[in-house]
């Protein structure tokens, strides 16, 4: 095949794709480039289908270092394991994909995005969505895209589209990624700087808008490039097989449905699973003539799982109450407690329903900070958040490890809830770590770290500029009808359509994030979501101001207090002295952290105030300029024929002569002297060379 090339401006950029030239023999292969961006998307998908009970569908994202022009570090010299940004613009490109791919559809698809050449200025996900659209596109592979993509920035009141990397940290109020069909909205990424309900629903649907010339130029590529679509077909379902699993398993699904506790209903469904599978699939060879032999239990297994799914929401479209009892718009009880564990500079365990996550503030100096390593270039985090769901938190065993996908995803859409009231490092030089265990999970508990991380900093005495809570939204969507709730358990998100979670304060939405199951949702579902996310999230914020409404006055005993001090840039070398031999002295006689920076602003850190007070005075000596006619209390350090040198402040010696030594006449300095003496003396002079000239007898003579 020939190269194709096709091209349009999106915002201020040109969108570059080609295909035909590279990569020939996967399925669907697109160099897509924006300014000196380039990235590269593959898609292979098997024709034969597997024996797996999903979807198996793969997104890899591979960062090249030499798209930045580096050679990597580490004693390999090569690419390793993938950075944390690297996962989630993997997780970020399968979200929209995923729910594209026809029901039923179970054939291995794997995209492999390749980052070529990178821009500091131009973020390659979007790009990477782009293209990954259009590799789809033209492989033949049964999708029903293709998608469009674009970043929304708010800059003086005004939507931006894909503002540069620059505008969006520095100018923006907003950063959201926005992905959806023609017709719909598929998937929302975003962090705000406490932006109204209104606002944030208008950049949804600007990128969604602005996003059809991506739409077009796919569909335009696809018309020229593209190859045959796969014949596939749907399995048939067994019409009478259904009618047999519903009779025998339909009301006893829905009773158990209508128990509240979790662990209780999962014990019936388990139990209603395991005797339908029994009755219809007996051991066929003790008995070779029942009339039920040749079911395929996986089967039975699949129409169980079909009646779950429309037990929960036929109930929910009919108003009933929903599995716990509650209507569509009620939160779950909350429970809070702070300051639960002694040592630890803040905590604070949230539980609301059975999703309890329990979160610990660490207070750190700069020099915890972490060092991320990125194509863009190398930078510092003062500010992280780690999530853990360990398999004791729905009550299974499981592999105990480096975390995953999910607990990473989570993770960082925790801290974008949190990230616009953190304080400047000006206001609060620490470092800031924060982890979330989640110790009980059964809906939301990316949103239950939000409100345990936020409970847990005014805990720790952090000075957040207003409290933050979030909560999860569901959608049960049949049709033209649809409901939606408010903080969904584990099985409404399971059996629904929707998991859209909002975080903010009670000023407006610092993080927002939306899945979609479904083909997409329309601009009067997310309205109705929004306002009821935002009544959620103020009674949340209500609970959680119960308990601790402001941060506390005084820090942990145990967290590190910074003293900040600020010398003469000319006097660092003076303060680290050789090989950094003298901060390394001050650090060990007196227990403190320092950092200093290139402009003279020293921090010293310690749990110990008189430590760092110590510190202070030692530092303010060795940067001390020698005074003229000033006393100094000071140390002979050598004796020569002529005189003694004497230490009058670190680093700085002067000469007593041997004449000024005393009034009365002095035949050998080592007859008045001797090395490790303790003597005042006055400075009679500091000559152009800085050498200092001392007189002992000036300070007799003045007393």
């Amino acid at each position: 095949m020939s190269k194709v090339v096709k091209t349009f401006q999106y915002g201020k950029h040109e969108v570059r794709l080609e295909t035909g030239a590279v990569a020939r023999q996967a399925d669907g292969a697109v160099i897509a480039s924006m300014g000196d961006t380039v990235i590269m998307v593959t898609v292979v998908g098997r024709r034969e289908k597997g024996h797996l009970d999903f979807f198996p569908l793969t997104v890899e994202y591979e960062e090249r270092t030499y798209a930045a022009g580096k050679i990597p570090g580490g004693f390999f010299k090569r690419e390793g394991r993938p950075s944390e940004n690297a996962i989630l613009t993997c997780r970020l490109i399968d979200r929209p994909i995923r729910p594209l791919f026809p029901k039923g559809y179970m054939n291995e698809v794997q995209v492999i995005v390749t980052v070529m050449s990178i821009d500091p200025q131009i973020n390659p996900d979007i790009l990477a969505l782009i293209g990954t659209s259009a590799a789809l596109e033209i492989s033949g592979i049964p999708f029903n895209g293709p998608i469009g993509a674009a970043r929304v920035g708010f800059v003086n009141g005004d939507y931006v589209l894909n503002p540069d990397v620059t505008q969006t940290e520095t100018a923006s109020a907003l950063n959201l990624v926005v992905a959806g069909t023609e017709t719909a909205v598929l998937m929302v990424e975003s962090e705000a700087n406490a932006l109204s309900e209104e606002q944030m629903l208008g950049a949804v649907m600007f990128g969604h808008e602005q996003s059809q010339a991506v739409i077009r130029a796919v569909r335009e590529l696809g018309r020229e490039a593209g190859k045959a679509r796969w014949e596939w077909q749907a399995p048939e379902r067994d019409a009478a097989l259904a009618e047999r699993v519903a009779a025998a398993a339909g009301e006893r699904i829905a009773q158990a449905y209508q128990i509240s506790d979790k662990t209780e209903r999962q014990d019936a469904l388990a139990e209603v699973r395991r005797s339908i599978v029994e009755t219809l699939c007996p051991d066929t060879a003790n008995d070779s003539t029942n009339a039920t032999a040749g079911i395929d239990p996986d089967a039975v297994a699949d129409e169980i799982k079909r009646i779950e799914k429309t037990t929960v929401r036929s109930r929910i479209l009919a108003g009933k109450p929903r599995i716990d009892g509650r209507d569509h718009s009620t939160v779950r009880p909350i429970n809070i407690e702070t300051g639960i564990l002694p040592r630890t500079h803040g905590s604070a365990n949230f539980t609301r329903g059975e999703t309890q996550a329990l979160v610990v503030v660490t207070l750190g100096t700069e020099r915890d900070s972490q060092i991320i390593d990125a194509l863009q270039g190398d930078y510092r985090d003062r500010f992280m958040l780690h999530y853990n769901f360990p398999p004791y938190c729905v009550g299974e065993t499981g592999r105990v490890g480096s975390p995953k996908r999910r607990e990473i995803g989570h993770g960082r859409l925790a801290k974008r809830a949190l990230k616009a009231v953190i304080p400047s490092q000006e206001d609060f030089p620490y470092t800031i770590r924060i982890v979330s265990e989640i110790t009980e999970s059964n809906g939301s508990s990316s949103m239950a770290t939000v409100c345990g991380t936020s409970l847990a900093l005014m805990d720790a005495g952090v000075h957040t500029a207003a409290p933050v809570a979030g909560v999860a939204m569901g959608l049960i969507k049949e049709d033209e009808q649809f409901a939606v709730l408010t903080d969904i358990l584990g099985d409404e998100d399971h059996l629904g359509d929707m998991d859209f979670k909002v975080a903010g304060t009670a000023a407006g939405v610092t993080a927002l994030q939306m899945d979609i199951k479904i083909d997409g949702i329309t601009r009067d579902i997310m309205q109705q979501a929004l306002a009821q996310a935002k009544q959620a999230r103020l009674h949340v914020l209500a609970e959680m101001e119960r308990v601790i409404a402001h941060p506390r006055a005084q820090m942990s005993d145990y967290a590190p207090r910074i003293v900040t001090m600020k010398i003469n840039p000319e006097k660092i070398r003076d303060v680290i002295g050789k090989g950094g031999s003298v901060i390394r002295a001050l650090s060990e006689e007196t227990g403190v952290n320092i950092d200093i920076d290139d402009d003279g602003t020293i921090k010293i850190a310690s749990t110990d105030n008189a430590a760092a007070q110590e510190a202070i005075r030692r530092i303010e000596q060795i940067t001390a300029d020698v005074e003229v006619d000033s006393v100094y209390q000071g140390k002979v350090v050598r004796l020569m024929d002529f005189g003694a040198f004497v230490n009058i402040l670190p680093g700085r010696d002067g000469l007593v002569h041997i004449s000024q030594i005393s009034s009365e006449r002095v035949n050998q300095v080592s007859d008045v002297l001797s090395e490790g003496d303790q003597v005042k003396v006055k400075v009679l002079e500091v000559d152009k060379q800085g050498r200092v000239r001392l007189s002992m007898k000036a300070v007799d003579g003045a007393a």
